[in-house]
């Protein structure tokens, strides 16, 4: 973390830059038994693909607003920041009809084909798996981002100080989100190196802030759970101390 971060990009580029190799974001889906673990690099050159695909293939620019209706996941994760640095606001939950376009999930395709431009589906299946059959009228994520390039740059400069972010019904710019994210990791006492579990949903900025932005603001990590209450408060210990966790935000369960 910089203190010249502006824009949660800008973060990851920092932490790029710190220390490329460390862990990031390791994802677990409690319905499934699927883990993913995502180093920096790993973790920035999906953002970089996701990135091109959404500034040369759907012709996004800044200020574009984009629906995402996508649960906590890495992937999700992924288009948070790729969206960031192609300065795109990122509507989480945000009505397709009102958006330029609309990345989902496979639960809320029906929805999202409310949104008259590019509309973009993820079937969010372990290792990034496509759809058996892709659904009529979206693009597959799966199929379209591995021939993206591997680094991205923008078109046009990101400013810090335009919308970039919309949770819970609250709007921020790029370094209003960064000056929260790193707020919250002062609450939290995350350091660089903290390891950060969180099982909460990516619809309000809690969940956003504890499943990705404050551990990336403090150079720390993310273990994202999905469906965690679909595992036994015996198998929540065994991987707090298997994944080397430092802090459990509260879940309902």
């Amino acid at each position: 973390m910089n203190a010249t971060d502006r824009t949660p990009a800008d973060l990851l580029r920092s932490a790029l830059a710190a220390d490329p190799a460390r862990p990031l974001v390791t994802f677990y889906d409690d319905a499934t038994g699927e883990r993913v673990e995502l180093s920096v690099a790993t973790f920035a050159n999906w953002v970089a693909k996701t990135a091109n695909l959404l500034q040369d293939d759907l012709s996004a620019e800044p200020g574009d607003r984009l629906a995402l209706l996508l649960p906590a996941h890495w992937q999700s994760a992924v288009w948070l920041l790729a969206a960031s640095s192609v300065g795109v606001v990122a509507d989480i939950g945000g009505d397709p009809a009102a958006a330029d376009l609309v990345v989902s999930g496979p639960d809320s395709l029906d929805a999202a084909r409310a949104c008259s431009g590019e509309r973009v589906a993820l079937a969010l299946r372990p290792m990034g798996g496509r759809f058996p059959r892709p659904p009529q009228g979206f693009a597959d994520y799966a199929v379209e981002v591995p021939s993206q390039g591997d680094r991205f740059t923008p078109y046009a400069p990101v400013d810090p100080d335009a919308p970039a972010l919309v949770v819970g019904g609250l709007e921020l710019t790029g370094a209003q989100s960064v000056d929260r994210a790193r707020t919250d990791a002062g609450s939290y006492g995350l350091t660089p190196g903290s390891r950060l579990l969180s099982g909460l949903p990516y619809d309000t900025w809690e969940g956003l802030s504890a499943g990705l932005l404050a551990p990336l603001a403090a150079g720390g990590s993310v273990v994202l759970c999905r469906h965690l209450d679909q595992l036994p408060e015996e198998g929540l210990a065994r991987r707090v101390t298997d994944e080397r966790v430092t802090l459990t935000v509260p879940v309902p369960r």
